[in-house]
C-alpha cells in the first residue's frame, strides 16, 4: 500500500512540476508525454494513466505470485517519477 501511495504521490508532484514548467515556457523532455502537453486535462490524464499502469502491472504480478516483480515495478516507477519531478523542480 505504501508503494502504491508513493507512486500516486510522485505522479502528482511530477504533474505539478511539469505543468508549472510548461506554463512558464519550458519543454517536455519525454517524447511520449510531449504528445499530451497541449492541454492540462490531457497532461493530467497522461500522469494518471502512467501511475495506473504501474499499479495495474504490479497487481498483475501480485496475483500471479511474482511478488519481487510486483515490488520492482512500483520501485522503478517511483525512481523514474521521482527523478523526473526532481529534475523539473530544479529547473524551474
Amino acid at each position: 500500500r505504501a508503494l502504491f501511495a508513493t507512486v500516486d504521490a510522485l505522479a502528482a508532484v511530477d504533474f505539478y512540476a511539469t505543468h508549472a514548467n510548461l506554463a512558464s515556457g519550458g519543454k517536455e523532455l519525454n517524447p511520449v508525454t510531449r504528445v499530451f502537453t497541449g492541454s492540462t486535462p490531457a497532461l493530467a490524464t497522461n500522469f494518471a494513466l502512467e501511475a495506473g499502469a504501474a499499479i495495474g502491472i504490479s497487481y498483475m504480478f501480485h496475483k500471479t505470485g511474482h511478488h519481487k516483480l510486483e515490488r520492482i515495478t512500483a520501485l522503478v516507477n517511483i525512481g523514474t517519477s521521482g527523478a523526473a519531478a526532481g529534475y523539473s523542480l530544479s529547473h524551474r
